[in-house]
């Protein structure tokens, strides 16, 4: 159980990495859209494609966090199965003590 926690909070740090480094990319393309808006001819058309690249960038880099956050999720899937056909009973009182918890704060609503 230990082990889980401990690789989770290690994937924490990488998904705000992952997320202020996307943020990044589409700040970047979306002020250099801005400022081709303004502009016209050769220059404004650069401006444009290198906005569109920082984009399709951002799109790539989602798309591989996407695959990474599932790949994650099903190991951690693995890892609860693992535990559950390992603790069988220590799995159904917690799950009767959640249970019991939702019914008592429901019961009082």
């Amino acid at each position: 159980m230990l082990d889980i926690t401990a690789r989770n909070n290690g994937s924490i740090g990488s998904n705000n990495e992952a997320s202020a480094d996307l943020r990044g990319l589409v700040k970047d393309a979306q002020s250099l859209l801005t400022a081709a808006t303004s502009l016209t001819g050769e220059k404004a058309d650069e401006l444009r494609a290198r906005g569109m690249e920082l984009l399709d960038r951002a799109m790539g880099k989602a798309s591989q966090y996407q695959g990474q956050a599932v790949i994650k999720s099903k190991e951690l899937a693995e890892t609860a199965d693992v535990y559950v056909k390992d603790n069988p009973w220590r799995t159904v009182a917690a799950a009767a003590s959640v249970g019991l918890l939702v019914g008592i704060y429901l019961g009082r609503k």
